[in-house]
């Protein structure tokens, strides 16, 4: 039987386990629309943009581990899928989009849309060269098996990334043998998690014979299930837990171990713990990044010792020299380790020194102004202690504020940290996942992503939207306060009305001045159902007291 290129790759995508596809429309991909159309298995989702698109399937992808699907038309379409894309790269997410092209028989012609890089087109694959694992333009059907059992071995593997196929609209109506569709393999390799028992033991006799030890997790423990693990090592030892941004919930922070996150925008506790009381980091799934390491602060890692467990070879020894580096599954290593201490009868390490009265919260960044924002987290921490999921934009308040349990899951926009992520990607998810889902992004953010929220309300997606008000670019502005004597330029603006705005979207707003107000937010079960856009006035000019040295 034959088939239809389009309906291949439709196929191919329902045996990927794909059920959303999210993108726009345009004449140079209709074919494939024309076959979604038909497809029992995957449903297309019409968004506002296509960065709107790559941001939901990113989204839809760090949900639940499952590929995320995009799609956008040739030229423009496929161009504006690049930052969300640069974004998934950025953060190793399972994404394939598929884009159209001009028929081949006008390349060089100047055709439009063209971006077939002839004649003076631009070069679409070329464009995502450095922001995809794989690409390709498809020009012939005879190694159409190949490339997409290419596309899969980099979206299923243990350390996925994204994938572009660019198909011409000509080719896209050829017609295949549909038994080429059993040469294509969209099944994740399976492979048995690695054991390591002399490193284990190893690493075992290493932090018993350590005064105190820390660990540091990151998100590759939380994608590896090893929050049990952790918790249980940190406990039979007494070993206190600090988390990398992204690694928030690897470990429940209301844990008496837990010393919060670690990073140059983060209250300082786990900063002034590693580098005055310890004397060994474990480093569990995190990677030594500008934002964790202070800026790589050699006073984190001096005169320790260094141990680093992580799945993705390419972390090991990247920014500092292990005493002991081990690729491999997180969970398996520290089950391995706790087996290899319980045959030691290994005693736990003395309690950690005290080293910040929490009494008034202990946020040195935070000195006066955002006792609202801390107790918006705190109230959110307590009323949804389980079963929320949240996309953050703004990041340095819930870092600080916000206490997540390994129940809950915590996204910052971690990848290329593109403003007008947190919407996107939170509609992306909800697709995947039924979660109580919120984004939180400051007001410059939403501005540039707003129109999203009418792709929740044409797919009744229910989202809770938290929008800092301070109309200014915070940051921004922050920054010019500190380095450049306050010459602020390009950093304030005016606002919409966000009541009279989340009325012509027909969903609801509430505006949060004061502590009742957050009382009553979470009095009742609305954030639980329907589409809230939740505004918190802030001062424009107070500011966190960390320096960027930007």
């Amino acid at each position: 039987m034959q088939l239809a290129v389009s309906e291949f790759i439709v196929r191919y995508l329902e045996r990927l386990g794909v059920r959303h596809i999210f993108g726009m429309p345009g004449a140079h991909i209709l074919p494939v629309y024309d076959a979604l159309y038909r497809s029992s298995q995957i449903d297309a989702v019409l968004v506002k943009h296509e960065q709107g698109a790559a941001f939901m399937a990113g989204g839809y992808a760090r949900s639940q581990g499952n590929i995320g699907a995009c799609i956008a038309t040739a030229g423009p379409g496929a161009t504006n899928l690049t930052t969300g894309i640069a974004n998934a790269y950025a953060d190793n997410q399972p994404v394939i989009a598929i884009t159209g092209e001009a028929p081949t028989h006008i390349f060089g012609k100047g055709g439009l849309q063209e971006s077939s890089g002839e004649g003076g087109a631009i070069d679409q694959v070329s464009l995502f060269n450095g922001i995809t694992r794989y690409h390709k333009l498809i020009e012939r059907t005879e190694y159409l098996p190949q490339v997409l059992n290419r596309a899969s071995q980099v979206l299923l593997a243990e350390n996925p990334g994204p994938v572009l196929l660019s198909i011409p609209f000509d080719v896209q109506k050829e017609q295949v043998d549909e038994a080429l569709l059993d040469l294509t393999n969209a099944r994740p390799r399976q492979t048995a998690p690695r054991s390591h028992p002399d490193a284990a033991r190893q690493l075992a006799e290493m932090l018993e014979q350590a005064r105190s030890p820390v660990i540091v997790a990151g998100y590759g423990a939380i994608s590896a299930d090893a929050s049990d693990a952790i918790r249980r090592l940190s406990h039979d030892l007494n070993i206190p837990v600090a988390t990398s941004l992204k690694g928030k919930g690897a470990i429940d922070e209301g844990d008496p171990l837990a010393l919060g996150t670690l990073g140059v925008t983060s209250s300082g506790i786990a900063y002034q713990h590693i580098t005055e009381q310890a004397d060994l980091v474990l480093f569990l799934g995190a990677s030594f990044n500008e934002r964790t390491s202070y800026l790589w602060d050699e006073r984190l890692i001096r005169d320790k010792t260094l141990i680093q467990v992580d799945r993705n070879p390419d972390q090991l020894n990247r920014v500092f020299n292990a005493d002991l580096a081990i690729q491999g599954d997180i969970r398996t290593v520290l089950e391995d380790v706790l087996e290899q201490l319980a045959r030691d009868h290994a005693p736990a390490h003395a309690s950690p020194t005290p080293l910040v009265d929490e009494s008034d919260g202990g946020y040195a960044l935070f000195q006066s102004g955002f006792s609202l924002i801390e107790y918006f987290f705190q109230r959110l921490a307590e009323a949804i202690p389980q079963g929320a999921a949240i996309f953050d934009d703004n990041m340095i308040f819930a870092q600080n504020f916000y206490r997540v349990s390994t129940q809950n899951r915590y996204h910052p926009n971690s990848g290329v940290s593109s403003l007008g992520h947190a919407i996107p990607a939170a509609i992306g998810a909800r697709f995947a996942d039924q979660r109580v889902t919120f984004a939180i992004l400051g007001d410059g953010g939403f501005q540039m992503c707003c129109m999203e929220l009418m792709t929740a309300v044409n797919y009744d997606i229910p989202l809770n939207v938290v929008v800092f008000n301070n109309a200014s670019m915070g940051l921004i502005r922050k920054n010019q306060h500190q380095h450049y004597q306050d010459r602020y330029i390009n950093c304030d603006f005016v606002n919409p009305d966000f009541a009279m705005l989340a009325k012509s979207f027909g969903i609801n707003h509430a505006q949060v001045d004061g502590r009742d107000d957050v009382d009553a937010l979470f009095s009742d079960d609305r954030l639980h159902r329907g589409i809230n856009l939740i505004e918190i006035p802030i001062d424009r000019d107070l500011f966190p007291n960390y320096s960027s040295k930007r």
